[in-house]
């Protein structure tokens, strides 16, 4: 008998086109999806057949429309046939009212698949979805919603945990070497007692116990980074809520040896015990 497949973890996205599928599916690959978009309903029985063979498939989204023509209205049998064969799935359905879609094709300037007038092509394509539609396990409503909150309510539905929906990575650096071009938020650690003018300390970096003991004797320093952690613990999750995939946070000091090394680390570890995965850098240690 071949192995199920997780419910949460294969999706097939459809609906109305304009209504919002490919940006869905850039969410998903976001979330670590593998997606397909517009794979032939006629294939997706050997799909079945490879998710069941392979352990590495086991978060994968399904991008299906119109453009399928005729093949379309098989889509619900060919989703019993998938249950019965133990690969699980849900069936998000995208929508959108008549003016907004209008509006879209509009300003996009794109063709509509069924190749009419618009109002007449989503008339037509209503008329073919609506046994889809039926059957659909969400059915999302994008009328209204910005990208950043159709990913929001699309990580409702997958129940994803918001430390798993946003790469995070905090990078030192030495001003004098010039910004990190990828920075989105930068941390000025200047004000900071620099430990390079310290005896003994000059050749060490932030990643050693001694230079943090120093930076930590400060209370200049103890404060900020009492002040820094809440904040940054606050911020983050709208910046998840606004669609953001990818944050960088720069964290930088004169050499990028000492200050901005230790409060880099600092950061890392306090916000990984919070539950986010973080990627740590220290570009220019080595200089």
């Amino acid at each position: 008998m071949r192995p199920p497949v997780d419910a949460r973890k294969v999706y097939i996205i459809t609906g109305i086109s304009g209504a919002g599928k490919s940006q869905a599916l850039k969410c998903f690959e976001d979330f670590g999806f593998f997606c397909i978009d517009n794979l032939p309903i006629a294939l997706m029985d050997h799909f079945a057949d490879l998710l069941a063979r392979s352990g590495d498939l086991r978060r994968v989204a399904l991008g299906v429309d119109i453009r399928e023509g005729r093949f379309l209205a098989g889509l619900p049998a060919i989703l019993k046939k998938l249950k019965t064969r133990g690969v699980a799935h849900r069936l998000i359905f995208l929508d959108a009212s008549d003016a907004v879609v209008i509006q879209r094709f509009s300003e996009t300037r794109h063709r509509h698949p069924l190749g009419k007038k618009v109002d007449q092509a989503i008339r037509e394509e209503r008329r073919r979805l609506v046994p889809i539609k039926a059957v659909a396990d969400k059915v999302i409503d994008t009328s209204s919603m910005t990208l950043g909150e159709l990913k929001e309510r699309l990580s409702e539905t997958l129940e994803l945990t918001r430390a798993r929906e946003m790469a995070l990575s905090i990078v030192s650096f030495g001003y004098k070497f010039g910004l990190p071009m990828d920075a989105d938020l930068v941390l000025d650690m200047r004000f900071l007692p620099n430990p390079y003018y310290v005896p003994g300390l000059r050749r060490l970096t932030g990643l050693d116990a001694r230079v943090q003991k120093y930076i930590l004797g400060q209370p200049v320093a103890r404060k900020f980074l009492d002040a820094l952690v809440p904040l940054l613990s606050g911020l983050l999750p709208h910046y998840i809520r606004e669609g953001k995939s990818y944050l960088t946070i720069a964290v930088g000091c004169t050499g990028g040896h000492h200050r901005s090394v230790f409060v880099a680390r600092h950061l890392a570890q306090k916000l990984r015990s919070t539950g986010y995965s973080i990627q740590e850098f220290h570009r220019d240690i080595h200089h």
